[in-house]
């Protein structure tokens, strides 16, 4: 059985997409911890990031740079910091989130409310960011 993750990729879940080729996606998260946030996502269904073959490994960190610097030039902040964590969904996923201070990146606290009109236009700053790279 598919993973929403997988589900999100395919277009059968609708998403936020940020950027996409053939083996990555990745899209804003809706439940962020600040505005930008996205997750990056091999479009091969693995559960735990360390059993990725070595390519896709590297190559999904490749990808997820080229998102942070298009998230970078597309929302205002000090750096875009990366975790992987890996518990809520059983694919494995990158979180960017932009960060102000170290402590943004606390997955504890309250998660930001946003439109769909928000994500929509916080995900086509940062597309748009991701194409002219």
């Amino acid at each position: 059985m598919a993973t929403i993750f997988t589900k999100i990729a395919n277009g059968e879940i609708p998403s936020y997409k940020v950027a996409e080729d053939d083996r990555f996606y990745a899209f804003l998260d809706i439940a962020p911890l600040a505005e930008g946030h996205t997750l990056v996502i091999p479009k091969v269904e693995v559960d735990y990031i360390f059993d990725l073959d070595e390519a896709i490994y590297r190559d999904l960190f490749s990808f997820a740079k080229k998102v942070a610097i298009a998230i970078k030039q597309a929302i205002p902040c000090k750096r875009v910091g990366v975790a992987v964590l890996g518990m809520e969904v059983p694919h494995a996923h990158v979180h960017l989130v932009p960060l102000q201070t170290e402590g943004d990146m606390d997955f504890r606290k309250a998660k930001k409310q946003l439109s769909p009109e928000q994500f929509a236009e916080i995900a086509g700053k940062i597309s748009k960011a991701f194409e002219k790279l």
